[in-house]
């Protein structure tokens, strides 16, 4: 029998701030919130959590985890590992997208669902795009409208790649077909139905999007560009597409030649995007967690490779906060309330009644993370995972 989990006195941050109160968590929902609740009657047992000294946060929601792995940039040796249910739940990450890249021949769109349905047996709630860079897109039913109806845990399409020396060369029909098709399914399965973009580092940047949109009644906000923080020119496009009234991504798994050579790191580009007016609700980050991080040569060739970390999500929010001055509200609404709304996941990113369970316990005197809750199960508490994947080890250590 489950039981009721009090959390008294917190700081809640919905994201935005609400002040101290106490929530109510029963059937892995938000029941309550407010003061003083008395549950000494109920005939179920009751956890009581003290939140005096900590933040509670909505749970974050990660829009771009390649959770059967990526690359494969570098030969097969360079494939990189499956992502464990700790990588997510120790960065506070209760809800995340998987996807394909690069490889959708050794990775296929079935294995990438199996692993949502057992991360999702696991404790956390995930969905998956289907396709991957390539286009024509590679489905399960033959069909992207298909996929998205038929087809629960399929939300959007991506990450198509465009201006990418590793894309397809998407024609300008090619992509439209693309964003006709995820809007159809999506909008017959009452789903977000979105195109996930991968932004390459090419001069061409967001033009493929704009040619696609041109001529046609499809909106800007169909599209959904992620790693717009690539460099400088990316970002600064990013920037404009976000004033034409669309939502961009910034990706925080980062190497330190991408830093060196160019990338806005995914904090600082937050808060310099926010400083320009920006409205916070189209502004998200991603960890891009378990893809493949390659370091290029001028000529293409690959020089070295690292893997994305799903932890780096808050470790970029946080960063935000205590490095660039962002208000804490808008770097949590980058990670919970936004990426939720473009994703079309309404039980998502807020601290509400009737909503999910999903919420992160932070200290209040360093921002790090202390407890994360998912689905209402206590997953994390003091920074040590309560509950860890079937297949992992021990693993300690907080964000």
């Amino acid at each position: 029998m489950n039981s009721i989990i009090l959390i008294k006195n917190a700081q809640i941050y919905a994201p935005n701030a609400l002040g101290r109160q106490d929530l109510v968590i029963a059937g892995g929902k938000l029941c309550a919130l407010g003061q003083d609740f008395l549950l000494a009657g109920s005939n179920l047992p009751v956890t009581v959590i003290d939140g005096s000294d900590q933040i509670l946060a909505p749970g974050f929601v990660d829009s771009l985890v390649h959770f059967i792995g990526g690359g494969g940039e570098g030969g097969f040796a360079t494939r990189t590992p499956e992502m464990q249910l700790t990588d997510a739940t120790l960065g506070g990450v209760t809800t995340a997208i998987g996807v394909l890249g690069t490889d959708a021949t050794t990775r296929t769109l079935s294995n990438l669902l199996a692993k949502a349905h057992a991360l999702d047996s696991e404790g956390i709630s995930t969905w998956c795009h289907t396709g991957s860079y390539q286009v024509p897109c590679r489905t399960l039913t033959g069909s992207v409208t298909d996929d998205l109806i038929l087809i629960d845990k399929f939300i959007g399409v991506g990450e198509i790649a465009i201006s990418d020396h590793r894309s397809s060369q998407p024609t300008t029909e090619e992509i439209r077909k693309v964003a006709a098709a995820a809007r159809v399914g999506g909008m017959l399965a009452g789903k977000s139905g979105i195109v996930s973009v991968h932004m390459g580092a090419g001069e061409r940047i967001l033009q493929p999007i704009y040619q696609a949109l041109a001529g046609t009644e499809l909106r800007i906000q169909q599209f959904y560009p992620t790693h717009m923080n690539r460099n400088r020119a990316v970002f600064d496009a990013g920037l404009e597409f976000a004033r034409q009234g669309g939502v961009i991504d910034f990706t925080t798994s980062t190497t330190a030649y991408d830093l060196q050579h160019g990338e806005v790191a995914a904090a600082a580009a937050l808060a310099e995007a926010l400083a320009s007016g920006i409205a916070p609700m189209q502004l998200t980050m991603s960890s891009d967690g378990n893809a493949s991080l390659p370091v290029y040569s001028s000529d293409g060739e690959l020089l070295g490779l690292e893997v994305g970390q799903v932890r780096s999500l808050f470790q970029a929010a946080r960063q935000a906060v205590t490095d660039h001055g962002v208000e804490l509200s808008q770097a949590l609404c980058s990670i919970s309330a936004a990426p939720a709304q473009v994703l079309g996941l309404k039980q998502k990113g807020r601290i509400a009644t009737g909503l999910d369970a999903d919420l992160v316990l932070l200290r209040a005197d360093d921002l790090h993370i202390d407890s994360v809750l998912a689905k209402g199960q206590l997953l994390v508490q003091q920074g040590l995972p309560l509950v860890k994947g079937t297949f992992e080890r021990v693993k300690t250590g907080t964000c």
